[in-house]
């Protein structure tokens, strides 16, 4: 089949290689000259396992191409994904405007029958705009071309999006058209043995369970770090409380592992974006408004502890971070709890060295230059050297080499030998007997 991938971010990426890697002919479209000149020659803009092999693989072997425009000859197809950017606005709603604009290009281009597929997460209401603003192109153009808006919503975990797409959990299709029915099942059924995981509804039915789902999974966390902190005042251990629930098979141990809470592109963005739309509607969402809140807070807590043991001025004194992306395996910093902390212990004046597997190149990008120009937050190349002459260490992402360190090494490097840890990685136990002060989420 070929394909249009219009957005070559973290899902149009991911979305055009793995639809090339199953044989289809794949045209990834982005108006960013330089993206799309390197992604030519195999340098991706993103960090995810296993995704730089499959693009270049299959973009030698001609299965997937890149390209600035519509117009391009090897764009030509009879499906076209939008999956742009629908970044936040002010009021915490999707800003559909590149949606928008790749929708009236799309009803500029097009010259027989299409499949529009709204792949970017969008508002409920969004596919009627779509086919609005494609009509309206049409319509200038002088034209009648059949076309079908589809809402497909993406479900990519971000360091494991590549075993999400080729092994789903389930598609979801929200289309009322039988002939939109037969294609896409004829697109992702090579991705899965049974029908039972390509799920058709409506339109509308579509674009909320890609809310919903995030939201729950969103609320599981806030949940957790509300118990966590419970039991931190009233002596709990959280570790076991985890596990005693998580062990009933109707909660599950996902998403229950207290943290400094939860960041990234999807979690905070959709759950600010259904906020906004309860509120457009006259409702009132209360848990949801629990939920960022209790998030908002839980990235203070870690800097509360901090200053709680060396007092409110931190100035002179250095801290060790492990970890600055918003969860492992992957480099993006988005709403990442590091980030807060960061500008929380720099404002009290402590000077931080800071090293992360992946997210090196990502924070010299996304972070204040002038950190760097006054030497309160370095970069280091290697995780123990962050910790040299450190009055604390400060893990933030529980990336594997984080896990099992040398404890031994570590207490030997650092000023003073105490940990904070924002992902209860720890033994707090054996930490202590080892002479560690250990400070945890709920321990």
């Amino acid at each position: 089949m070929k394909l249009t991938i219009i957005g070559t971010g973290y899902v149009g990426l991911v979305t055009g290689a793995c639809f090339a890697e199953m044989g289809n002919t794949v045209a990834c479209v982005d108006i960013d000259k330089k993206k799309v000149d390197g992604l030519k020659q195999g340098i991706l803009p993103i960090y995810e396992p296993g995704l730089e092999s499959i693009v270049i693989n299959n973009h030698k072997n001609g299965r997937l191409q890149f390209c600035t425009s519509l117009s391009d000859p090897i764009a030509e197809s009879s499906v076209y994904f939008i999956a742009v950017g629908t970044p936040p606005g002010e009021d915490g709603s999707a800003d559909l405007r590149y949606v928008l604009a790749v929708a009236r290009d799309i009803g500029r281009h097009i010259n027989s029958y299409a499949i529009i597929v709204d792949k970017s997460t969008v508002p409920v209401g969004t596919a009627d705009k779509v086919r609005t603003a494609i009509l309206h192109e049409l319509h200038l153009r002088g034209v009648d071309v059949p076309f079908d808006v589809v809402s497909n919503p993406e479900f990519l975990k971000e360091g494991a999006a590549v075993e999400d797409f080729m092994r789903p959990d389930r598609v979801i299709i929200g289309t009322d058209s039988e002939q939109v029915r037969k294609a896409m099942r004829d697109l992702y059924l090579p991705f899965m043995r049974t029908h039972e995981r390509l799920q058709f509804m409506g339109v509308r039915d579509a674009e909320m369970t890609k809310y919903a789902g995030n939201a729950m999974l969103a609320t599981k966390i806030s949940f957790m770090n509300e118990i966590a902190n419970l039991c931190e005042r009233m002596g709990v251990d959280v570790e076991n409380v985890r596990q005693g629930i998580g062990s009933d098979s109707r909660i599950g141990y996902s998403f229950i592992y207290p943290g400094a809470g939860y960041g990234g592109s999807c979690f905070p963005k959709d759950v600010k974006a259904l906020i906004r739309m309860a509120k457009d509607h006259d409702f009132e969402p209360r848990l949801l408004d629990a939920v960022e809140a209790r998030n908002e807070a839980q990235k203070h807590v870690l800097f509360e502890k901090i200053t709680r043991r060396f007092g409110a001025r931190l100035k002179g004194l250095t801290f060790g971070l492990w970890g600055l992306s918003f969860k492992p395996g992957t480099d993006d910093m988005r709403e990442a709890s590091s980030v807060v902390l960061l500008h929380e212990l720099i404002g009290a004046g402590a000077r931080v060295k800071a090293y992360d597997p992946v997210a090196m190149a990502a924070a010299k990008h996304e972070l204040p230059d002038g950190w760097f120009k006054s030497g309160q937050l370095k970069l280091v190349d290697e995780q123990y050297s962050a910790l040299e002459d450190a009055d604390a260490m400060i893990l933030m992402t529980e990336w594997k080499p984080f896990r099992h360190p040398d404890f031994d090494r570590i207490r030997k490097i650092m000023k003073i030998p105490v940990i904070f840890d924002g992902r209860n990685q720890y033994d707090p136990a054996l930490l202590r007997k080892t002479g560690f002060e250990y400070s945890g989420i709920g321990r």
